[in-house]
């Protein structure tokens, strides 16, 4: 195992380049050679598929470069070519790469939209100001309806058996279009979670650091079954499940169905799965359902990763006493991909509830309010230094001011702490940070010891105004179920929180609900329940 330190030291981004890509971002390459062509032969096995009905399929990497040559076809009859936007609003099945792949082997741009999206956020993405003008959606027959309620909708296709019928009919020989690194090959809009959605292009130059977290981060061997459950809708699903195992020429792992703990543990078990990644959720759903739920599979996993949100340390705790596998926490944005991790590759003390060290080619540090760099063990917003950075690709918002990037800095908008030894704590987003008497207090220092108690499944914290202090801390509880919620057990919380945390951060308030509200990607809404609180 590599040392960290060694890493970060040794960084080349063009010794990277030679040993990550075929083409060449400055003469040319293009993203389907690089996630399929140039592995498929011998039969090498690019998908296992599982259907939410039982079935399964396994797809070559020759079978899904004859497919995408075939679309790539069908594309360019209809007047798609380079730089035009093709949208895909698709579960989890087999047709999303040949749409994905297609797409990339003309030349054009792919932007997944998450089926759980009704139509006036698909309208908000693709034919508003600002969405993606997409030429034409590729969609399924339980996701068409949503499109009539989209004004100026594009051109549909829907796949089936026509879509069958149609691909058969062309020719599995198309050129690749070579682009250049700047060029855009996915675009991708942000989870809404601090104001309206904004369109990211993710040129063809991200490829390097979505290998470089692959390999570093989630430690793909290629002696490992992996399964990233993320969806492609969404950041981590389609860089992280798609882009990057094929990138690497590594089996990927979709499930059609909506997560369920017996399903997950199903195809855990039966793929075998070693390499595991999911949302926090995703854990705490797991955690919840008992010891014994994951009986079958707690000794398979090698390592295993979260991202969207932080890792709860009462989850990686359980993690290596129930899984015997480490889990690590890892931090990104949609706008810069993954960036902090705790590296399963790379040798490097893990300390308890840290997001982890920055990405070997990503130089971060803590600003404050006049972007001044802070000290360690200070708190301030988490910045990317773009001229010490190679790794960082982002290039703006489409046909949005970019109002987070100021000189050489890119603002996350994310209050962290650094440590001495360069581990980044995350305290919350700028406006989730609660003020009481004269205090900060990051909600996720609270909500991490909320998760401590039996009786927890998830935890939102925010600040609720008061007269007084300013605000005060309240807690939001979704509990395990057959739990009751009582005055007793509130009081025990809050009390548990006063004894582990501190006398000041702990929940005055505290609300026991039914479900908390999440963006469609699952984080968590904080803003929804800040305004119900006002």
């Amino acid at each position: 195992m590599r040392d960290y330190l060694e890493a970060v030291k040794n960084f080349s981004v063009e010794r990277l380049e030679t040993m990550v890509l075929k083409g060449s971002l400055s003469s040319g390459l293009n993203a389907c050679v690089e996630c399929c062509d140039r592995w498929s032969m011998d039969g090498a096995i690019a998908l296992e598929w599982y259907g939410a009905s039982g079935d399964r399929k396994t797809v070559t990497f020759q079978q899904m470069r004859d497919d995408s040559a075939r679309f790539a076809n069908y594309l360019n009859s209809i007047g798609i070519g380079p730089g035009d936007v093709v949208a895909g609003l698709l579960p989890r099945i087999p047709d999303l790469f040949t749409v994905i792949l297609g797409a990339w082997r003309i030349g054009a741009i792919y932007q997944p939209l998450f089926t759980a999206f009704g139509p006036a956020a698909v309208e908000s993405r693709v034919t508003s100001q600002g969405g993606s003008q997409a030429k034409l959606i590729v969609t399924d027959a339980s996701n068409l309806p949503k499109l009539d309620g989209v004004p100026d909708c594009p051109a549909t296709l829907v796949v089936g058996n026509s879509f069958n019928g149609m691909l058969a009919g062309q020719s599995t020989e198309f050129e690749p279009v070579m682009l250049k690194g700047k060029d855009p090959f996915v675009m991708l809009f942000t989870s809404g979670t601090t104001g309206k959605p904004k369109g990211v292009r993710y040129p063809l130059s991200l490829l390097l650091p979505v290998s470089a977290y692959m390999t570093e981060a989630v430690d793909l061997n290629p002696q490992d079954a992996y399964w990233n459950v993320a969806d492609p809708g969404w950041a981590y699903g389609i860089l992280y499940a798609v882009v990057g195992p094929l990138l690497l020429g590594h089996t990927t792992t979709f499930y059609e169905g909506a997560f369920t703990v017996e399903s997950t543990v199903r195809i855990l078990a039966d793929r075998k799965i070693t390499n595991f990644a999911a949302a926090p959720t995703a854990y705490r759903l797991l955690m919840a359902a008992g010891d014994e739920a994951m009986a079958s599979v707690a000794h398979q996993l090698r390592v295993a990763s979260s991202a969207g949100e932080p890792l709860n340390p009462e989850v990686m705790r359980w993690a290596g006493r129930v899984l015997h596998c480490p889990v690590a926490d890892h931090y990104g944005q949609t706008e810069v991909a993954m960036m902090i991790n705790n590296h399963h590759a790379l040798k490097h003390t893990v300390k308890p509830g840290a997001a982890g060290l920055a990405l070997p080619g990503m130089k971060l540090e803590i600003l404050d309010d006049n972007f001044v760099v802070q000290p360690a063990n200070t708190p301030g917003v988490l910045a990317i230094d773009i001229s010490n950075s190679p790794l960082y690709t982002f290039a703006g918002y489409w046909k949005v001011e970019t109002k987070n990037v100021t000189g050489n800095w890119y603002i996350t908008g994310d209050t962290m702490i650094k440590d001495e030894d360069g581990h980044f704590f995350f305290v919350g987003r700028n406006d989730d940070i609660i003020t009481s008497a004269g205090y900060r207090i990051g909600p996720f220092d609270v909500e991490s010891v909320v998760m401590e108690h039996k009786a927890v499944a998830e935890v939102a914290v925010i600040g609720k105004p008061d007269p007084v202090r300013t605000e005060i801390v309240k807690a939001v509880i979704l509990l395990k179920p057959g739990v009751e919620a009582t005055e007793d057990l509130k009081a025990e919380i809050q009390q548990m929180v006063r004894q582990r945390l501190s006398t000041h951060a702990y929940p005055r308030e505290i609300d026991f609900v039914t479900s908390l509200p999440k963006t469609p990607s699952g984080k968590i809404q904080r803003f929804i329940l800040r305004g119900d609180a006002r």
